[in-house]
């Protein structure tokens, strides 16, 4: 399918495709392992500034060449975080095909190389700084100046455990969440502070997919 599919050329059809993509994609970011403080900072901002100028233009009212010129420009940064967005969305293992045709999304094209399978653990870092909170960073095996994932791996899949006693196997470790974007952040309360959280990693590739275990790691609550 063409990329018109999800983001169409009259003005009037993207105004419809954005709002549904981008406001799905905002309520079900928790479900689906998006990363929220990029939609924050970089899709929803552009949304704004996109919904403000096509209010003014379309409104003949106050539609003016200088209206008409911020509605093109508008448009041309907010598609670009809207076509990350799709992109993400196409190949995250979370969103369900059902899903991408309610947003009026194109399926990804079958016939793509698969994602790999992790082979090795992502390497981890702890920032334990700021009181109350760990802060877990995760990126591919050798690569801890780049901070990066692995070719074809949506993310890494954090299990961990608050416990006095270590323990001894991967599924002693209780809760478990998949985060997209290093670092992985816990908070505690402050009664919580000295204790022991045992916690370990593994890569998850675009078809949900899961590479090797790290260790078990620990890290006191600062």
């Amino acid at each position: 399918m063409s990329k018109e599919k999800s983001i169409p050329k009259k003005d009037v059809d993207f105004n419809i495709a954005q709002n549904i993509i981008a406001t799905t994609a905002s309520e079900n970011s928790r479900r689906w392992g998006l990363d929220e403080a990029w939609l924050s900072a970089e899709l929803l901002p552009k949304k704004d500034e996109w919904d403000s100028a096509w209010a003014a233009y379309e409104n003949p009212a106050t539609r003016t060449p200088e209206i008409t010129f911020v509605k093109t420009e508008n448009r041309k940064e907010y598609e670009k975080p809207l076509r990350i967005l799709i992109k993400n969305l196409q190949s995250n293992v979370h969103v369900t095909p059902e899903d991408l045709i309610s947003m009026g999304i194109a399926l990804p094209n079958p016939s793509r190389t698969p994602a790999p399978v992790a082979t090795e653990a992502p390497d981890i870092d702890v920032d334990t700084s700021v009181i109350g909170r760990l802060s877990i960073h995760f990126f591919e095996r050798g690569s801890r100046h780049k901070k990066g994932k692995p070719a074809g791996q949506h993310g890494a899949e954090i299990r961990w455990l608050l416990s006095d006693t270590p323990p001894t196997r991967w599924d002693d470790l209780t809760h478990s969440e998949i985060d997209t974007n290093s670092p992985f952040t816990l908070s505690f309360e402050y009664d919580q502070r000295g204790k022991t959280v045992y916690f370990a990693l593994r890569w998850e590739n675009t078809r949900g997919e899961k590479g090797p275990w790290s260790e078990i790691l620990s890290a006191i609550i600062p």
